[in-house]
């Protein structure tokens, strides 16, 4: 998608540092965090939210990134939250995972 500020930043059209990065995902903070670890986890490929992702390999390496996150923002024991917007209801039509915390267990 030509508009689309996560295929620019997957493109390095747009500067970023990131978090994580390889061939497919990348991750980096989001740029108006709602807890001290906010950071967003993407496919590079264009997909407009989670209905139309249709690769399970992807699919599996969102989830494994994801994991990994956690355990390297020290998240375990602290409590976090992974959500995903669609249908409308998020502010970039691009997949994209909110991976945050801690969420308020005891530190």
């Amino acid at each position: 998608m030509d508009d689309c500020i996560f295929c620019k930043i997957a493109k390095h059209e747009e500067p970023k540092e990131f978090t994580y990065e390889d061939e497919d995902v990348m991750v980096f903070p989001d740029i108006h965090p709602q807890k001290p670890t906010h950071l967003l986890i993407i496919p590079k490929k264009h997909y407009k939210d989670f209905l139309a992702l249709d690769d399970e390999m992807l699919w599996a390496k969102l989830k494994d990134v994801a994991q990994n996150m956690i355990r390297e923002f020290n998240l375990v024991e602290t409590g976090f939250r992974l959500s995903n917007n669609g249908g409308g209801g998020q502010l970039i039509n691009h997949l994209h995972l909110h991976l945050m915390g801690p969420t308020g267990k005891a530190i």
